[in-house]
């Protein structure tokens, strides 16, 4: 295996040199800095991790928190960050703990204040626990994913207008009588995100002049839980929905799976929007509005290395757009 040494005879430099042109660390010519990278080419030289670490006083590792790895959204946002932080060099160090429990509780005191890391990507943080505060007073440049943001440059989608652009879909159709599925009822200190989607909903349906006919029939962000609660909205038969807003894709696939059982006919009889365009959404035919996860984990990685060129720069916010994809789970109202 060729050495630094190898590399700097090659090229006819001293090893310092030969380090400070591969690690991009101190200044050497552009011919002196291109004669290295050829001879380290030539050798098929790659550096240690610690050398480089070493040689630029960077750990070349990226903290990335999230809520859930078993979740649709997360897994994507996942990929893009890994994607991302490939072509920068950086290695990716995930903790994927729950929320609420000791062992997050730990990563905060403990794990992360002790932790050299070049840079943290907080997915998901919500307001209750005071998490994105605390990781602020962490030495590493930070950037969040996800509705809740304050004070750090950030990555999202407009979770407020995914939540109306829906409802106005289903409204446009003729409905008048929307429920809105799945979220929990604590969701303005639990699901930030969640809660700015079912305001959405709300605001929709005021300006519609349909504030009698809110409601909102809770249950987890998940397939079980969209069933579960599609089941309680749709149990009695006098009181059922014309159609329905889900907080995302996989609670609108629970609630179209609860009413198939229950006999009834989509979307003749119940239409059906969600949130997110997730991998099943084409199969079941499922009207949704549309974002790209795997583009706000790159877009998060692109920030980040930002925060670390420049620290104390001025915080961005950048909200991607997203777009109505309607199928065949809406119609008008029968």
């Amino acid at each position: 295996m060729s050495t630094i040494a190898d590399v700097a005879a090659r090229a006819g430099v001293s090893k310092a040199t030969a380090s400070r042109a591969l690690s991009g660390g101190g200044y050497v010519a552009a011919e002196t800095r291109e004669r290295v990278r050829a001879a380290a080419e030539e050798l098929a030289y790659v550096a240690h991790s610690s050398a480089m670490s070493l040689a630029t006083g960077r750990s070349l590792s990226v903290g990335v928190i999230m809520p859930a790895l078993d979740r649709w959204f997360f897994a994507e946002l996942l990929s893009g960050i890994q994607d991302e932080l490939l072509t920068s060099g950086h290695d990716l160090l995930l903790y994927g703990i729950q929320e609420g429990s000791a062992e997050r509780a730990h990563l905060f005191q403990e794990v992360l204040p002790r932790r050299r890391l070049d840079g943290i990507i907080a997915v998901g943080i919500q307001p209750s626990a005071r998490e994105l505060e605390r990781l602020m007073l962490v030495d590493s440049p930070l950037v969040s994913v996800g509705a809740y943001s304050e004070g750090t440059s950030a990555v999202s989608i407009d979770d407020e207008a995914a939540g109306r652009m829906a409802t106005e879909h289903l409204i446009d159709l003729g409905h008048r009588d929307i429920a809105f599925l799945g979220g929990r009822s604590d969701a303005a200190t639990h699901a930030f995100g969640d809660e700015l989607r079912l305001e959405g909903y709300r605001t929709a349906m005021v300006a519609a002049g349909l504030e009698s006919s809110i409601r909102h029939a809770d249950g987890e962000p998940t397939m079980p839980g969209g069933y579960e609660a599609g089941v309680r909205m749709l149990a009695d038969r006098r009181y059922r929905p014309t159609a329905v807003v889900a907080v995302c894709d996989e609670a609108a696939i629970g609630g179209i799976i609860a009413a198939r059982r229950m006999g009834l006919s989509l979307p003749t009889e119940l239409s059906v929007v969600g949130i997110d365009d997730h991998a099943h959404a084409d199969m079941f035919s499922l009207t949704t509005v549309r974002q790209l996860p795997r583009e706000q984990g790159r877009a998060a990685v692109r920030l980040l290395r930002g925060r670390m060129d420049a620290p104390h720069a001025e915080t961005v916010q950048r909200v991607l757009p997203s777009e109505l994809i309607v199928r065949s789970s809406t119609t008008v109202p029968h």
